[in-house]
């Protein structure tokens, strides 16, 4: 998890489409488990930055995501996102 952490970190800091096709790879390792645990709700947090961010893709993606999560768990996503978005 620290290497999500230091990723993170190294992300906040970068701009432009650059910036959201990455944060969109991350969403789609979290949705697929790939080097990392299946999880939807980060993967759609992720997913949900770099829609923000200006990523077509990843918005059409986390549309496809939200359909198959439960309220609770979009809940939680979108707290995340907005947690992230405000504190980077």
């Amino acid at each position: 998890m620290a290497r999500f952490e230091h990723l993170d970190q190294h992300l906040s800091s970068m701009g432009g489409k650059a910036e959201a096709s990455l944060f969109c790879e991350m969403g789609l390792m979290y949705a697929a488990g790939r080097d990392c645990p299946l999880d939807h709700v980060a993967a759609h947090k992720w997913l949900n930055i770099a829609a923000i961010k200006g990523s077509n893709r990843a918005a059409e993606l986390r549309s496809d995501l939200a359909k198959t999560m439960n309220k609770a768990d979009l809940a939680e996503a979108l707290r995340a996102a907005r947690e992230w978005m405000t504190m980077h």
